[in-house]
């Protein structure tokens, strides 16, 4: 890594906080951006051209498991952050399902001096909404908060119990902070693996009913409307939640919400492979749930893209479908995944795009601007949107390797990623420098 005076020259640059979207020139300097225009001049700057290239703020993925504390076979502080800058992303958010669950100060304090000496991207611990995410009683927050947690979450698992989470509600309100929900009602979806449809018949699995997922969001709108307080839904996979949430926020309630990736490319069709590699929580639903994702992505439902990062080990992929862990890999492959698939298709335009992964996971976590303007951090992706490129996970960062996009095309890939004047990956050098 290093910091340099750069010029990036005649990129297209797409400012979802402004509505920018022109062909400009942005010069980085003591790790702020000094300028923006048409014909700046180098002045010592290193000049790279990028014409062609798109110029964001810097990317936010707010919801990844690092799996440190407890699993650092899996993934690390370390690996992670590294598969971040190079997925293009200047700051993630990090889940507390760990070993143990992060709801003491001291172990957020911990990963945020790892994160600190990575420097390869900035993170926002996300801290467990109760404590040893045993859905029994809230969590210390004003202590949590004060160690950096930016949120709270007993993701893996929701807040089960209506009065807690209603307790939960009420002390985050005090603290104007909010509850990321794992949206399932475990007695519905007892030992489902899969979306419970004819897939599942056909197969023999038992099934996971979009109900589950409805039910705890329905709840939860209600606990909203209860306590004034703000909830953000993870990895929204059901075409009733969607509704759920277009109707809250029409009415005015504090909720919004994320889908990843891999919920607008596979569905259950997909999922019929013997082994674990497409098996995901909530899983991958059929497609009438799809394209009511992607419904909510354009009328403005959903706001927030995010990855749900989770590595798991090979051996354990490997395993049948219904022993092997959920989870994908998404920090090296989510920009391009979505963009292929929403951008490239035509259905959302390069500026609503950008503000999912930039825009949209701020103001869930109500975090400040990350503007491009003068003065401002020089935060910055650049991202290359007619590059093709096949994915190889073997050359991931990642300690892991479980991802359903090995092997397949895609369109479009990030370049470049500046972390407040440094360059945390640089592919307009060698490879080998880019791709440490």
């Amino acid at each position: 890594m290093n910091r340099e005076t750069l010029l990036l020259r005649g990129g297209r640059v797409l400012d979802p906080w402004t509505g920018t979207d022109s062909v400009q020139d942005v010069r980085v300097e003591d790790g702020r951006i000094s300028a923006l225009g048409n014909a700046l001049k180098p002045e010592g700057a290193r000049e790279i051209d990028a014409r062609g290239l798109w110029v964001l703020p810097g990317c936010f993925d707010m919801h990844i498991h690092l799996r440190q504390p407890g699993r650092s076979d899996e993934e690390t502080v370390e690996t992670g952050l590294l598969g971040a800058a190079r997925g293009g992303f200047t700051d993630v958010a990090c889940m507390p399902n760990t070993d143990p669950a992060l709801d003491h100060p001291f172990l957020l304090i911990a990963l945020l001096e790892q994160a600190k000496r990575s420097g390869r991207a900035r993170l926002h611990p996300i801290a467990a909404a109760t404590k040893g995410r045993k859905g029994e009683s809230p969590a210390d927050y004003a202590s949590l908060f004060a160690a950096g947690a930016v949120a709270v979450s007993d993701d893996g698992d929701p807040v089960r119990d209506a009065a807690v989470a209603r307790r939960c509600l009420e002390l985050l309100r005090s603290h104007d902070r909010v509850l990321i929900e794992h949206a399932e009602d475990p007695a519905l979806s007892g030992r489902g693996v899969m979306h419970e449809g004819l897939v599942s018949l056909e197969l023999g699995r038992p099934g996971i009913p979009a109900a589950s997922e409805d039910l705890c969001v329905e709840r939860d709108i209600v606990l909203a409307r209860l306590t004034g307080a703000r909830v953000h839904i993870a990895h929204i996979s059901s075409k009733g939640v969607v509704a759920a949430l277009r109707r809250a926020r029409a009415e005015g309630l504090a909720l919004t919400g994320e889908t990843a990736p891999h919920y607008f490319w596979f569905t259950d069709e997909d999922t019929r492979r013997p082994d674990g590699i497409f098996r995901v929580n909530p899983p991958l639903r059929s497609l009438d749930h799809q394209e009511a994702l992607l419904e909510g992505i354009q009328d403005g439902t959903i706001t927030v893209l995010a990855t749900d990062h989770a590595p798991h080990s090979p051996e354990e992929k490997a395993q049948p479908f219904g022993q092997a862990p959920p989870g994908f890999l998404g920090l090296e492959t989510a920009l391009a995944a979505s963009h292929a698939a929403l951008v490239v298709p035509g259905h959302i335009q390069p500026l609503h795009w950008a503000s999912l992964w930039t825009r949209g996971p701020r103001e869930a976590l109500g975090l400040a601007p990350n503007r491009i303007a003068e003065g401002q951090p020089a935060d910055l992706t650049v991202f290359d949107p007619k590059v093709k490129w096949r994915v190889e996970a073997a050359r991931f960062a990642s300690k892991s390797r479980n991802t359903p996009f090995d092997g397949m095309e895609l369109t479009g890939r990030p370049v470049l990623t500046i972390l407040a004047g440094q360059l945390t990956f640089d592919a307009t050098r060698t490879e080998e420098s880019a791709l440490p």
